[in-house]
C-alpha cells in the first residue's frame, strides 16, 4: 500500500503505544466490560454506536483534505506557508469549461462522476481567498552581500519569512491517490505543476453534488474517563503504521496515544496527566504515532472522545 502523508510541517514525535486489538485488554482476552480499562470500554461503545449510510460503502465519500502534493516538493519555510494558506497566482488562461465525466477507482470497484472546471477546481487550492501581495521568487537566489567581519557568515541569501505567492505553470487533467470511505482510490483530479515547489498540488475534479457527507458522529452518553483527549486527524497512513495529532493543553505531560484495532473500524484518542499548575487554555496539537496489527486499509479511524471518523490532513 502507498503511504498517504498530509503535508503539515510538523515534526512527527514517535511514542510506543498501547494497542489492543478487539477483544483483548491490557494483559489478556476479556472476559466482562469490568475488566477492560476505560479507553477499551469508550472505544468499543464508539465502535457500536458506528452506523454510516449506504453511501459509505457505495458512494465517494473523501476523507482527505487538500492540499494533495505529487511527487517530492523543494519546500521553504516561505512556500510550505503559502501552500497551506493557499496562496497561487490565478493563470489567466486557466481551462473553464466543464470536462466529461470521470471514473473513480475504489479497492472494491468503480463509480462514474460528474466532474468540474479547472477553475472550480482552483478555488478549493485557494480556499476561495485571494492572495496577499507577494513578490516572484526569482529563479536563482541573489547574491547575498559578503557579511561583516566577525559575522554569522550562515545567513540564508532568501529571508526565511517573507511572502510567496505560488505560480502555476501546467495544468492537466489526471488522477490522485485520496484516502475515501472506501480506502485510497484513484481519483478524478486537476494537477496544478508549481514552480516553486517543483512539484504537483492535485485538486479533486469531482462536482460537489456526487459527493457523499460524511456520517455526523454519535459520541457515547458516558462522559469520558478523566485524562482522555480527542484525535484531531490523521497524519499519515503507511501500512500498519497510523500517525495522527491528538489535542492537548499547553501544560500536559505524559502524552499517550490509544488505539483500539477491530476488523472493520480503529479507534484511537490519548490520555495525559493534566497539570496542577496555572496554565493557559490554549489547544496544542501534538504528533503521535501507533502500529496497527494488520494495515489499515479503507477502516474508518474513529475518535474515541467524540466517535468522529478523522480525516487525512487539514491545520
Amino acid at each position: 500500500m502507498r503511504r498517504l502523508t498530509a503535508r503539515l510541517g510538523l515534526p512527527l514525535m514517535i511514542v510506543v503505544a498501547g494497542c489492543a486489538p478487539a477483544g483483548t485488554g491490557p494483559t489478556g482476552p476479556v472476559t466482562s466490560a469490568d475488566d477492560q480499562d476505560p479507553f477499551d470500554r469508550r472505544a468499543a461503545a464508539v465502535a457500536e454506536a458506528w452506523r454510516p449510510g449506504p453511501g459509505w460503502s457505495t458512494g465517494y465519500v473523501p476523507l482527505q483534505d487538500p492540499p494533495v502534493l505529487i511527487g517530492e516538493a523543494d519546500f521553504t519555510p516561505a512556500t510550505q506557508t503559502a501552500l497551506q494558506a493557499g496562496w497561487y497566482r490565478k493563470p489567466a488562461d486557466l481551462p473553464a469549461r466543464q470536462p466529461d465525466d470521470g471514473t473513480i477507482r475504489f479497492p472494491d470497484g468503480e463509480l462514474r462522476v460528474p466532474l468540474v472546471s479547472a477553475s472550480e477546481a482552483f478555488l478549493t487550492l485557494t480556499h476561495g481567498s485571494e492572495p496577499p501581495s507577494c513578490p516572484t521568487l526569482p529563479k536563482e537566489p541573489a547574491i547575498p552581500p559578503s557579511p561583516a567581519p566577525g559575522a554569522d557568515d550562515t545567513v540564508s541569501s532568501r529571508p526565511q519569512g517573507e511572502c510567496v505567492a505560488l505560480t502555476i505553470s501546467k495544468v492537466e487533467l489526471g488522477t490522485a491517490p485520496l484516502r475515501t470511505s472506501r480506502g485510497e482510490a484513484q481519483v478524478p483530479a486537476w494537477l496544478f505543476t508549481v514552480e516553486e515547489i517543483g512539484a504537483v498540488v492535485a485538486a479533486a475534479a469531482v462536482a460537489p453534488h456526487a459527493i457523499g457527507a460524511v456520517p455526523e458522529p454519535v459520541a457515547p452518553s458516558d462522559s469520558a474517563p478523566k485524562g482522555m483527549v480527542a484525535a484531531q486527524n490523521i497524519v499519515e497512513v503507511d501500512g500498519t503504521k497510523l500517525a495522527f495529532r491528538l489535542g492537548v493543553g499547553s501544560c500536559d505531560t505524559d502524552i499517550t496515544p490509544l488505539v483500539q484495532e477491530r476488523e472493520d473500524i480503529v479507534v484511537v484518542g490519548g490520555t495525559v496527566v493534566r497539570s496542577t499548575d496555572v496554565c493557559d487554555a490554549m489547544l496544542r496539537l501534538e504528533p503521535v504515532e501507533v502500529t496497527l496489527k494488520e494495515p489499515l486499509g479503507a477502516r474508518p479511524v474513529l475518535d474515541a472522545l467524540t466517535g468522529a471518523p478523522l480525516r487525512l490532513g487539514g491545520n
